[in-house]
């Protein structure tokens, strides 16, 4: 009986020194993982809303609290230190294989709460991704992985904490992919470990919540897609392109200017300048998640919407050259949405969702370079008849963008030649 029992043991343990089952162990506890912390941090998100949000006050009064928020901001990076952000941790994860350490989300957490609940223009995806990928490089390193392997654990805690925010678990882990490179995803080794972070991510964060398995935005199913729509896919392309080129280019503009600004100063003429804004329309405030369910539902005139997509923009830019922190894929999804529903009644046999979605991948993927993520996490939202119209807009605006570029970290995956230590 004892010699049987000491026989287990021995199999178990010889079972889990495998590398492959000792790294998909790892996979799983840090899908499960960024899931609770996913769950966390948009439960704080909320208690932050509550107070601060943009419809709790006036216009006026609310440019005060914009204005206080940047101050507040400027303290805690002055205190903290700067933010880590997902241009850091793609750098890292190319480099090191992920994040060095859990220092810089001491800042980035309280900052991007504070940042995103006073209705700035930008989402909490980029500060979600980059605690739950920092996580992912924190336990692959606790438990002592190899530079590539740590890689794989990493990109599976991106993973986890996109489908958090997006509830599309495939969309979600091939965006975490794709977010690495400009010309498509390279990590191969890591797709069937990023989709299972991304299914661990998703299960525990819905049963914690109770939300439901659904994704971030709801559409009408679309069931049809006609030949037309595949010529509008490839004008979509090219709209989104252009949409993706202007708030690149206008970034990298707005950061000259700012870069005169002293940087203490820099969160306080954000909340200014977003402030300001507002007057023009309120939809230059928030990253748009809750008004694109709202204009779901609704019809709005051509020049509300193209005035809305307009401001969302340049507020965007804005929140983010001026040091408050987020993430730019629900801004660019919103505008591309606006867009659409601006001009599909003027478009002959348009259909305004299928044009919706083919616009609001395209505008993401001219910036983030994530065809295939942006793709599959639209059309999971939308019903997937729309994939090949949208796909279409995706290479198209792909394609157009190749040379515009605003995560400068994004690269092809290191040869042996170049890594880190090589004698070569």
């Amino acid at each position: 009986m004892t010699s049987n029992l000491a026989n287990s043991k021995q199999a178990l343990w010889e079972v889990w020194e495998r590398p492959t089952t000792r790294l998909l162990s790892i996979v799983v506890v840090t899908g499960l993982a960024g899931g609770l912390v996913g769950a966390a941090y948009l439960g704080l998100l909320k208690l932050v809303q509550h107070g601060l949000w943009p419809t709790h006050w006036s216009l006026a009064a609310h440019l005060v609290v914009l204005v206080v928020v940047g101050a507040v901001v400027a303290g805690l990076t002055r205190w903290l230190g700067s933010p880590s952000d997902v241009e850091l941790l793609v750098d890292d994860i190319h480099v090191l294989g992920g994040a060095e350490d859990l220092r810089s989300l001491r800042s980035l957490v309280p900052v991007s709460l504070l940042c995103v609940g006073a209705g700035g223009a930008l989402g909490p995806e980029a500060p979600l991704v980059t605690a739950t990928g920092s996580l992912g490089s924190w336990i692959g390193t606790r438990a002592r992985l190899e530079r590539d392997d740590l890689r794989v654990v990493s990109i599976a805690g991106m993973a986890a904490g996109f489908t958090v925010l997006f509830g599309a678990p495939l969309g979600s882990a091939l965006f975490a992919l794709e977010i690495l490179h400009r010309r498509g995803l390279e990590y191969y080794e890591a797709l069937l470990p990023a989709v299972i972070g991304s299914l661990c991510g998703y299960v525990v964060y819905a049963a914690a919540t109770g939300v439901g398995l659904e994704p971030v935005f709801r559409f009408p199913t679309t069931t049809e897609v006609h030949l037309a729509d595949l010529g509008y896919g490839v004008g979509a392309g090219v709209v989104g392109a252009l949409v993706a080129a202007a708030f690149t280019y206008l970034c990298v503009g707005l950061k000259r200017v700012v870069g005169r600004v002293p940087v203490d100063a820099r969160p306080v003429l954000g909340g200014l300048a977003l402030g300001g804004l507002a007057f023009a329309t309120p939809y230059a405030l928030t990253n748009g998640e809750v008004q694109v369910e709202h204009l779901t539902g609704v019809r709005v005139a051509a020049a509300t919407l193209l005035l809305a997509a307009g401001m969302k923009l340049v507020a965007s830019a804005v929140t983010l050259v001026t040091g408050w922190k987020g993430g730019f894929i629900i801004p660019l999804f919103f505008i591309g949405f606006c867009l659409a529903q601006a001009a599909a009644p003027h478009l002959p046999g348009a259909d305004r969702w299928v044009l919706a979605a083919g616009l609001m991948v395209a505008c993401n993927v001219g910036v983030t370079k994530t065809p295939i993520g942006s793709t599959l996490v639209v059309t999971e939202m939308a019903g997937l008849a729309l994939l090949p119209s949208v796909l279409v807009a995706a290479v198209v605006s792909l394609a157009l963008t190749s040379s515009v570029g605003l995560i400068d970290s994004q690269r092809q995956r290191l040869t042996g030649d170049e890594e880190p230590g090589s004698t070569s």
